[in-house]
C-alpha cells in the first residue's frame, strides 16, 4: 500500500515563505495606531508639579518618519495632531500645526540629505524635540520666560534619553508590520 503524502506537510527550508503576502492592515495601520495609542499617555496617572513625561506621540511620529520616510504622508499631521490635541491638554490646533510642520521639515530634510545614520537622526530629533517643546509652551498661552523654560528641562532631557528606546520600539513594530501572512487560496 502506497501512502499518500500531503504536499503541504513536507516543505523545504524556503517553502514556508512561498505564497505569503504582507497584511495590509498591519502594513498601513500599525504606524497610525501606535502614534494614536501614544497620544493617550497623558491619561496615565502621573502627578507632577511640572511637565515630566515626554511627548510620546511626537517621539513616535519622529521615529516612524525618520525610519520609514515614505510611510506617513505629509497630511498625516492633521489627523494625528487633532487626536493628540484632544488628549494632551494643549489648545486645539497646536499639535496639528506642530506635527504638520515637523513632517514638512523632515520631508525637506530628506530631499537634501537622503542618507543618514542613527546618530544624525538622534541629533535631528533632539533639535525638533526642543523646538516642539518651546513652541508647545508658546502655543499653550504661557510666557516663555526663564521659569517656564527651566520647567521644560526635565521633559526635554527625558525626551532625548527616551528617543533611542522609542526608535527601537518602532523598529520592532516595523518588523511586525512587515510580517508576512499566509494567503488563503
Amino acid at each position: 500500500m502506497i501512502e499518500q503524502i500531503n504536499p503541504r506537510a513536507r516543505r523545504d527550508a524556503f517553502g514556508s515563505k512561498i505564497n505569503r503576502d504582507h497584511s495590509p492592515v498591519l502594513a498601513l495601520g500599525l504606524p497610525w495606531a501606535s502614534i494614536l495609542l501614544a497620544s493617550l499617555t497623558p491619561l496615565l496617572p502621573v502627578i507632577a508639579p511640572a511637565p515630566v513625561l515626554p511627548p510620546f506621540a511626537y517621539l513616535l511620529l519622529l521615529a516612524w518618519r525618520l525610519m520609514r520616510p515614505g510611510l506617513l504622508p505629509l497630511w498625516a499631521g492633521l489627523p494625528l495632531g487633532a487626536f493628540d490635541d484632544l488628549y494632551s491638554g494643549q489648545p486645539f490646533g497646536s499639535a496639528i500645526l506642530l506635527f504638520s510642520l515637523t513632517l514638512i521639515g523632515l520631508e525637506l530634510l530628506d530631499v537634501r540629505f537622503p542618507w543618514r545614520s542613527f546618530w544624525q537622526d538622534w541629533i535631528i530629533a533632539t533639535g525638533l524635540i526642543a523646538t516642539y517643546l518651546v513652541l508647545a509652551l508658546v502655543l499653550s498661552g504661557a510666557r516663555p520666560d526663564e521659569a517656564g523654560l527651566v520647567a521644560l528641562v526635565p521633559q526635554f532631557l527625558l525626551s532625548i534619553v527616551a528617543f533611542p528606546a522609542i526608535a527601537r520600539i518602532v523598529s520592532l513594530l516595523d518588523r511586525l508590520r512587515l510580517l508576512r501572512i499566509r494567503r488563503l487560496g
